[in-house]
């Protein structure tokens, strides 16, 4: 399942709703990138949600 390695954010779940009111599943899925990131010599793979990724790049 897909979930941001930072803040832990992961698919939501709740229903598509029709004109009628006919209710069916759906999920809503986060915008998770994958990414390289060097602290030190260490490099790591993430994935991070596109919130967590801008606020990456705002304090570096």
């Amino acid at each position: 399942m897909a979930k941001c390695d930072i803040c832990d954010k992961s698919p939501q779940f709740g229903h598509n709703v029709s004109h009628s009111h006919h209710k069916t599943k759906r999920q809503w899925k986060p915008n998770i990138q994958k990414v390289t990131i060097t602290e030190g010599n260490v490099t790591k793979r993430l994935n991070v949600c596109a919130k967590c990724l801008k606020t990456m790049s705002r304090t570096r």
